[in-house]
């Protein structure tokens, strides 16, 4: 590699989260479709002498505090493991901009980076890292892809969704949750919402007004209940006029859906903390789109 290869890692919401129920293995079917922002990490790799992953970057001490750590490595043992391909010692560098544990797939975001730009760099055609995306989480796939998708299964299984743009404004929370908690919590107390067609036709003509009323995600209670900031905070938005808001996958940020990006700055002023944010992003950065 005689450059440095940079990818864009964006940031998703959940414009709905459907939990069909608990699996065998402890995992659980899921519905969902996720829109990619343009809120973005940067994952730059370059040649190194043994494997190396750093994070930089406004949200790494949010990283480090939230006690986890980038799944990039499993992207690169992953990348290896499944294709059979040897993967000479690389430094993985993330420039950390997504909020961390929460809810808008940060991690997922960055490993499925790492798998773009792992194929530029050896030449594997893009056409083969879904089944490496599927191998190292569950959301990666989803992010691999780079559009609006619909997703099932574990969130595993992806369609493209010809949805509009939109545009939404984010209140992350000063606290996160973990994904393994906001479901084991749905276990105790959850329920199952209902069939989101009306909700993704919404989002495919753009009508603002019912999607913003449709928006749902069955670990919204179970966090909430838990956490009540996101129930004030969804609160905050409907009262600042927002079409609709809703926490987004397992949380703790709630994003709220705007008409237009005049009235996204007026929502966002009446909501301290928050800021906004369109999707999809019209590229995935330097490397381009992901894998259809």
């Amino acid at each position: 590699m005689s450059e440095s290869i940079v990818e864009w890692a964006p940031a998703k919401l959940n414009v709905f989260l459907r939990v069909v129920g608990r699996r065998d293995d402890g995992d659980h079917d899921i519905e969902t479709v996720i829109v990619p922002l343009d809120l973005h990490d940067v994952v730059t790799i370059t040649t190194a002498t043994v494997h190396e992953v750093t994070v930089e970057g406004p949200r790494a001490a949010d990283l480090h505090a939230a006690g986890g750590e980038s799944i990039a490595g499993r992207a690169l043992a992953a990348f290896a493991e499944v294709l059979g391909v040897p993967v000479p010692p690389v430094h993985v560098s993330i420039d950390k901009r997504i909020p961390v544990a929460a809810g808008m797939g940060g991690g997922s975001a960055d490993a499925a980076a790492v798998l773009r730009g792992l194929a530029r760099h050896l030449g594997v055609a893009a056409s083969a890292l879904p089944e490496v995306a599927a191998a190292v989480g569950a959301d990666v796939p989803a992010l691999l892809h780079g559009g609006v998708v619909y997703a099932d299964g574990r969130g595993d299984r992806i369609a493209p969704v010809h949805a509009q743009p939109t545009t939404w404004v984010v209140a992350p929370a000063r606290f996160g949750v973990r994904s393994v908690d906001a479901y084991a919590w749905w276990d105790a107390d959850g329920t199952t919402g209902p069939d989101p067609g009306a909700l993704i036709a919404a989002l495919e003509v753009g009508h603002h007004d019912l999607l913003g009323s449709a928006l749902f995600d069955d670990l919204q209670r179970p966090v909430a209940a838990r956490h009540p900031w996101v129930s004030e905070t969804i609160d905050a938005f409907g009262e600042a006029g927002a079409a609709g808001a809703v926490m987004t996958g397992s949380g703790p940020t709630v994003v709220a859906l705007a008409r237009h990006l005049v009235h996204a700055d007026v929502i966002a002023r009446a909501v301290p903390g928050s800021f906004v944010v369109t999707g999809p992003p019209r590229t995935m950065g330097p490397g381009q789109s992901g894998v259809v």
